[in-house]
């Protein structure tokens, strides 16, 4: 299988090459030629296989110049015990007769990033061989909060590879940024860049969309990726998980194979939701999606109104890794929905760059409202449904869990669907401790008290261990303290790379 650019600037390449360059270079993301399909039978006879089987038939079917020993490699580095506290790597838990959060939070940096960041150095690895590739790979991330650390954890020590970590100042939690600035490894570096993610991840874009620069680069020994999801090798690992979270509600016996879910992501840059989107492209059986957005809702407004108006203020909110108004799985997901059309695709991508506003015609909203739903939930809807969910529950989710759940309760009462439903939980509730414990025991919970504090309560209220990658964070030394202006990252990678 081939991969090809959304805005059709762009030669058809194999999954290696669309893996290695990371972005297409003259603007773009790469996309498959076609979509896999996969048979109720198909699905039938997965139905008991381990979650690593189901990512093998997955992998297979979309990486086509990779050899079944390879793939089978690469997932055998990613999902073990080692890196996951769960041999499931992905359970299921049911909150009532008809709602299931997929916890995708039990790899080793607490969060969803984990299900693709421990694959994505391998495949990039082979990839680097498959093309006889004899520079030097940088990679270059922008986070929110969460990709940052996975991505670094997933490449640190990788021979033949630096990675490089953009994240905003100020931010990210706390949390988030012990994670990132305690990072060892030799090949690790991270940036905190005075502005918001928006900033990062347009600057990221701006250096892989520049010509002279990655010449500048290559005359080095040095070719530059990424390990966004605007990566493909970022992406295709997350479609498996979907697929497995359906076949564990058929073996349990909570849905018979065929029956419809729904499926709920809370997402901000649109690659969660569209790795499901994919998988029921594929064949797996989804009656709506559920696109769940914090205050920084442009994708919900985008969804009401067809009109994507980036021309907003930027909101630091508790569910801080949707803080963004750029999402770039965006650009994916429409090329889909119209058949591949890149005509469309490079108008409404010229007419954002230069207004920050595109509006899409009637027929693709129709096409999108068929099969997707959107909603946002405010700080303090988050807040109190973290509250009710332990009350009632005694289960802990993190803020980004609870915009999902908070939505989706919006959806029900306004659609009275009652469909299965499979919610996506994204982090670990202690990467949001504060917060999570301030929805909990209140505002004075958290007064005065520093981060660490903060964890050791919240593991006494909930019941809950803190994940192993989370403890001890104040203790481990600050190995990373850059801070630049969005302007210089072109000169502090030079610094970086020496060149």
């Amino acid at each position: 299988m081939n991969y090809i650019s959304t805005r059709g600037n762009f030669e058809a390449v194999s999954s290696a090459r669309a893996i290695k360059l990371g972005m297409v270079p003259t603007g773009g993301l790469f996309v498959p030629e076609f979509l896999p399909v996969l048979s109720m039978n198909d699905l039938a006879n997965m139905v008991n296989c381990s979650y690593q089987e189901v990512a093998e038939k997955v992998l297979g079917l979309y990486l086509t110049d990779y050899s079944a020993e390879e793939i089978r490699e690469c997932i055998d580095r990613a999902y073990n015990g080692q890196n996951f506290d769960t041999p499931e790597i992905a359970p299921l838990f049911q909150l009532n007769n008809h709602t299931y959060f997929l916890e995708l939070w039990h790899g080793p940096t607490a969060a969803f990033k984990d299900m693709a960041l421990q694959i994505m150095p391998p495949l990039l690895s082979k990839a680097v061989k498959k093309v006889q590739s004899d520079k030097e790979i940088v990679i270059l991330v922008a986070t929110s909060g969460d990709t940052g650390k996975a991505a670094l954890e997933g490449y640190k020590n990788v021979p033949g590879i630096r990675i490089i970590v953009f994240y905003p100042y100020g931010g990210v939690s706390k949390v988030q940024e012990l994670q990132m600035t305690t990072t060892d490894g030799n090949n690790t570096y991270v940036v905190a860049v005075k502005g918001n993610f928006d900033d990062c991840q347009n600057a990221v874009k701006e250096i892989f969309g520049d010509p002279d620069y990655n010449h500048f680069l290559n005359e080095h020994g040095i070719e530059l990726s990424s390990a966004n999801s605007i990566n493909w090798g970022r992406l295709v690992p997350q479609i498996i998980y979907y697929i497995w979270s359906y076949l564990s509600l058929v073996r349990q016996g909570q849905i018979n194979m065929g029956d419809k879910i729904n499926i709920v992501v809370p997402t901000g840059n649109f690659g969660n939701i569209l790795a499901g989107y994919y998988a029921y492209r594929m064949g797996l059986p989804v009656n709506k999606f559920i696109c769940a957005s914090n205050e920084n809702k442009v994708l919900t407004d985008f969804f009401r109104t067809g009109e994507y108006d980036r021309n907003r203020e930027f909101i630091k909110t508790n569910s801080p890794s949707m803080d963004i108004l750029i999402s770039s799985n965006l650009e994916r997901f429409l090329f889909e929905v119209n058949g591949h059309n890149s005509e469309l695709i490079n108008k409404w991508f010229r007419e954002l760059n230069a207004t920050g506003v595109f509006n899409i015609d009637a027929e693709t909203r129709a096409r999108i409202d068929a099969i997707l739903a959107a909603g946002f939930a405010t700080e303090e809807e988050t807040l109190a449904t973290i509250r009710e969910v332990f009350e009632k529950k005694h289960y802990t989710v993190d803020t980004h869990t609870a915009v999902a759940l908070k939505v989706y309760w919006d959806y029900v009462k306004s659609t009275k669907d009652h469909t299965p439903t499979v919610i996506a939980s994204t982090a670990n509730p202690f990467k949001f401790n504060a917060a999570v414990l301030e929805a909990i025991k209140g505002p004075e919970a958290i007064a005065g008290k520093d981060e660490m504090a903060i964890l050791q309560e919240l593991r006494e209220v909930s019941g809950m261990e803190i994940h192993p990658g989370l403890r001890d964070l104040d203790k481990k030394p600050v190995r990373h303290n850059r801070v630049a202006a969005k302007e210089e990252l072109v000169q502090e990678i030079n610094n970086i790379l020496g060149v």
